[in-house]
């Protein structure tokens, strides 16, 4: 027959767990210097120490339970004494005993006690060099980030989420504009330069003489309207139907002082369109004055590619063109090409025919021209070609 023993009547056992200690308590030869609230230093030898606290003797009626003090640990190695600073609480008092804990103990002095304790728990002689290595290394490493999902604040969520959005929407808008750089420059292709024109006509000098415009450019004038006047010497109206017993010093000197004035018409109903010979100048006859628009004409576009572009100029292709002070891209088919006069034998020139009529006031404007696979993708907000 078995029999149960049962611990009734015992009510003071604990469980061995709650009992132990945290820390290891030795007996080193150490003291504690301390300082009271009033200011007056206190020494005592320590009882134990360990890494958590210590204990020592003391009659003093200012350490009681729950106090904190400020003080300095002392010890001696190999017959150099070494000073630690400490802040500590009062945990217990039995008589005399009292039992301090430890409160922010630097990394430094966490290291040194450890050292102290560990090689006096194994018998191993505690020397300065040792422990001057112990406090050089870096014993601890930093904590770290484990921290669980949902433990911060509702804000701080918000917050985190709100960073994470904008990082990957900046990575986003970074992707996209590098992958349309690539397409514009790989499949685009960019007219080197390109302006809007319209037939012109131009206006002449009848003979050599100093020009004086009567219209701005831009203007709109009717057919036989004067744009212009000149002042001719009458030496050189005569030149060619003098008779050669005429052509004395003395007539020749007269007819070079005098001037005869004439007058430059518009051959159409036109808007003047640009002034190549500026009020005041001298031009030579049939050097042009004024290039005019008719009202009538069609304007259209002029662009000048590379020859490498040649297979994608052919007529009927679609293009996209954005003329300067426009915001709207417009459409066009490319009308016909040439080689560029007067240009170098690699350009070929392109008149686009535009899809919407352009206005006649648009001349002379530049015009970036695109020939793209894919319709709708422009960034470009005006300007002359690439």
């Amino acid at each position: 027959m078995s029999a149960v023993i049962s611990p009734i009547g015992n009510n003071n056992l604990v469980h061995e767990s709650e009992a132990q200690r945290q820390y290891a308590r030795l007996k080193l030869p150490a003291k504690i210097r301390y300082f009271t609230p009033e200011g007056q230093q206190l020494e005592a030898p320590l009882i134990d120490v360990s890494a958590g606290g210590f204990s020592f003797e003391s009659n003093s009626s200012l350490l009681s339970e729950g106090k904190h003090f400020h003080g300095k640990l002392l010890f001696e190695v190999d017959g150099i004494g070494f000073a630690m600073a400490v802040d500590f609480q009062v945990r217990s008092t039995d008589g005399k005993r009292v039992g301090c804990e430890f409160h922010n103990l630097r990394p430094r002095e966490i290291s040194a006690l450890r050292y102290m304790i560990s090689s006096f728990m194994s018998g191993e002689l505690i020397n300065v060099g040792d422990l001057l290595n112990t406090l050089q290394r870096e014993n601890f490493t930093k904590a770290r980030n484990n921290k669980a999902p949902g433990t911060g604040g509702l804000l701080s969520r918000i917050r985190e989420a709100g960073v994470s959005s904008v990082i990957f929407l900046v990575g986003v808008a970074a992707c996209a504009y590098v992958a349309y750089q690539l397409y514009d420059i790989y499949f685009i292709t960019h007219a080197d330069s390109a302006q809007v024109v319209v037939p012109g006509q131009e206006v002449a000098m009848p003979r050599e003489g100093a020009v004086q415009s009567l219209v701005q450019v831009g203007a709109v004038v009717k057919k036989g309207a004067p744009v212009a006047t000149y002042s001719a010497t009458m030496l050189d109206a005569l030149k060619n139907i003098l008779p050669e017993s005429e052509m004395t010093p003395e007539n020749l000197e007269r007819l070079f002082s005098k001037n005869i004035q004439g007058t430059l018409t518009s051959p159409c109903d036109c808007r003047v369109v640009s002034q190549v010979v500026g009020d005041g100048q001298v031009a030579t006859k049939g050097a042009t004055v004024f290039t005019l628009a008719p009202l009538d004409s069609v304007a259209s576009v002029e662009a000048r590619f590379k020859y490498r572009s040649f297979a994608k100029l052919q007529p009927g292709t679609e293009v996209n063109f954005l003329v300067a002070g426009e915001k709207t891209p417009r459409g066009g088919v490319i009308d016909s090409i040439s080689l560029q006069d007067g240009g170098l034998a690699s350009d070929i020139r392109v008149l686009i025919k535009p899809t919407e009529p352009l206005a006649n006031e648009l001349v002379k404007r530049p015009v970036d021209v695109r020939i793209q696979p894919i319709g709708g993708l422009w960034t470009s907000a005006g300007g002359s070609g690439k």
